[in-house]
């Protein structure tokens, strides 16, 4: 189903409940992305659909005429591609994020066999702090995240575990700091940080925060600059740039390892480019 048919699907949805928070929970969407694809579908009608007010949410007149054309859109759409059942080439555009060590050393094995069954596709690929991959993705900014994921994955989207990687205290090999005394340096947000700060709960230990940087890289280099020890994914860190530079401290336990899943919107999972990348995706333990 393409993006547009999903869009009337959606719209046929809301038209039933009359209701956000329902329509929102039952399509995997947040309540952003239900606004945002309401607001495109009045833009192309060129007038509002919904009213909403003291009583709640109702249909306008226009709004009903619209839900009138959407069904039918729909009917034809199912009845026509029930009548094509060989399968169609692929074309348009996939949203990827992934961080910069992803983007190196996941994506190609990744993406490759995706690439070679569907050359027609245009790859927008985007880059960031991995803290804020999941949250690009349930607004919509992108299709696919590569990312870490938490233990629990929020409702909306669906996670395929992709990689294992644990976490490493990492200083300067002429500064070490073999008893984890500080400063460390620190991600400012994100699964990583979380599970530092858990572990020093744990063992009662006093931190001294020198530096707070978005990215693994940028805190990589930090360290590297000698202000103090850093935690990161050995994935990371095997390749870093800085990586000679750096000395691993070893711990007992070491953090938790890091999951790092490829994500979608679990309502996308209908749409054929998406489809088509978790299909051909093996699952991994």
């Amino acid at each position: 189903m393409s993006e547009h048919h999903e869009e009337l699907r959606v719209f046929l949805h809301l038209a039933g409940t009359l209701n956000f928070g329902r329509t929102s929970l039952d399509c995997h969407l947040s309540p952003a992305t239900l606004t945002r694809t309401v607001q495109r579908l009045e833009v192309r009608a060129g007038a509002r659909l919904f009213d909403r007010g003291p009583r709640g949410v109702a249909l306008t007149t226009e709004g009903q005429r619209f839900r009138q054309y959407a069904a039918r859109a729909l009917d034809l759409w199912h009845e026509y591609r029930a009548g094509h059942a060989d399968p169609v080439e692929l074309t348009g555009t996939l949203g990827v994020f992934a961080t910069v060590t992803a983007c190196q050393t996941l994506l190609p094995d990744l993406l490759a066999p995706f690439r070679a069954a569907h050359p027609q596709v245009r790859i927008d690929l985007r880059t960031g702090d991995a803290a804020t991959a999941l949250a690009r993705l349930d607004e919509g900014e992108v299709d696919i995240a590569v990312a870490g994921v938490p233990v629990r994955v929020p409702d909306p989207l669906a996670s395929r575990t992709v990689a294992r990687t644990p976490l490493v205290f990492v200083t300067a090999r002429d500064r070490p700091d073999p008893e984890l005394t500080g400063p460390f340096v620190l991600p400012r947000r994100g699964l990583v940080r979380e599970a530092a700060q858990r572990w020093f709960r744990a063992h009662a230990r006093t931190v001294r925060i020198s530096a707070e940087p978005d990215g693994h890289e940028g805190l990589l280099a930090l360290v590297a600059l000698g202000c103090g020890t850093g935690v990161v994914p050995r994935l990371v860190l095997d390749h870093s740039a800085v990586r000679d530079v750096l000395t691993v401290v070893p711990v007992e336990p070491e953090p938790e390892a890091l999951t790092i899943g490829l994500c979608v919107r679990r309502v996308d999972l209908r749409r054929p480019l998406v489809s088509a990348l978790w299909s051909g995706t093996a699952p991994r333990g």
